[in-house]
């Protein structure tokens, strides 16, 4: 599977050991920056990431910084884009199976690698529960990008 990967300063350890883990398995990650320790700021990499989705170029992208809370914020600025700022499997699950969502954020200064990894493997397997509600409830979220 193809996907985009981004980070700020603070979450360049994790993202660089998620890029190792996916390719490990077989994935094709791709790293849209940042690509060193300096200060540099998220927006310019949720944006990147963000291109690459909407664009249809890869099927989900993945997003840290600190916190993930300022990545994840950037990102939903994006028509399109469903942001989840995951902590756990659960809200990755959930995210994924209710909200369709297509791009994954995280806090590299909040959770650990082997965590980060498991809440990866789960957003990227699951899949969207397409019921009504669901469906309906997107529609509205959708429908709130052009106001």
């Amino acid at each position: 599977m193809k996907l985009a990967l981004g980070s700020d300063h603070a979450g360049l350890e994790l993202k660089l050991f998620l890029l190792e883990t996916l390719r490990a398995q077989g994935h094709e990650p791709i790293d849209c920056g940042t690509y060193s320790s300096d200060s540099a700021d998220y927006p310019d990499f949720a944006k990147k990431v963000c291109d690459m989705v909407i664009s249809g170029h890869v099927r989900y992208g993945i997003l840290v910084c600190a916190t993930g809370v300022g990545i994840s914020i950037a990102a939903n600025k994006r028509a399109g884009i469903r942001a989840a700022l995951c902590t756990g499997e659960f809200t990755a699950r959930m995210a994924r199976q209710h909200n369709d969502a297509n791009v994954l954020a995280m806090g590299g200064m909040v959770i650990g690698k082997l965590l980060a990894q498991a809440i990866v493997e789960t957003f990227i397997n699951e899949e969207f529960s397409a019921g009504e509600r669901h469906v309906r409830r997107i529609g509205k979220i959708s429908s709130m990008e052009n106001c």
